[in-house]
């Protein structure tokens, strides 16, 4: 659970993190021209591309109320980062690789996260969740059998205002 809440609490910084080392890592490193090219697409990319991931993150109900991220979050976010880290190096070996790599994890990510949130906003049948984990079964609705019996038992008080004066 620690791992997990400290990728929460990463994943704001590192959208701002990640394209500053990228543009830092073109001096340490002394890449080409054609690198700063690429940099003035790939800083927006990769900081727009984090806050729409973070955002995606944050609204499941389970990342608000828990405060950490899945499992698949966790390996997901470690791959791209990583990857997103080995670009700043700017090695021209391995440079076109870790592109090409960075790109379909950041779409893969992009589809888990829509996956993620479309699963846990659909119903999920009968058992459901407290915040600490303990499953319990929702009382039945209006329309099951016994509907009557249960309408039956309840007794409704219906309060009339009289306007003032009358």
């Amino acid at each position: 659970m620690l791992l997990r809440r400290a990728f929460f609490g990463w994943l704001i910084p590192s959208a701002f993190i990640l394209p500053l080392w990228l543009f830092v890592g073109i001096f340490i490193f002394n890449a080409s021209g054609w690198a700063f090219l690429w940099l003035l697409i790939a800083v927006p990319s990769v900081l727009v591309g984090q806050l729409v991931l973070t955002l995606l993150v944050r609204a499941r109900g389970t990342v608000r109320a828990q405060r950490a991220v899945s499992w698949w979050d966790v390996a997901g976010f470690s791959v791209w980062h990583l990857l997103t880290i080995s670009l700043g190096f700017y090695n021209p070996a391995w440079w076109t690789a870790a592109f090409v790599g960075a790109v379909v994890v950041a779409i893969a990510m992009f589809w888990m996260e829509l996956w993620q949130l479309w699963s846990e906003a659909r119903p999920s049948g009968l058992v459901m969740r407290t915040f600490e984990g303990v499953g319990y079964i929702p009382p039945p609705s209006a329309s099951g059998p016994g509907a009557d019996r249960a309408a039956a038992a309840h007794e409704v008080i219906v309060v009339r205002e009289k306007p003032p004066g009358a």
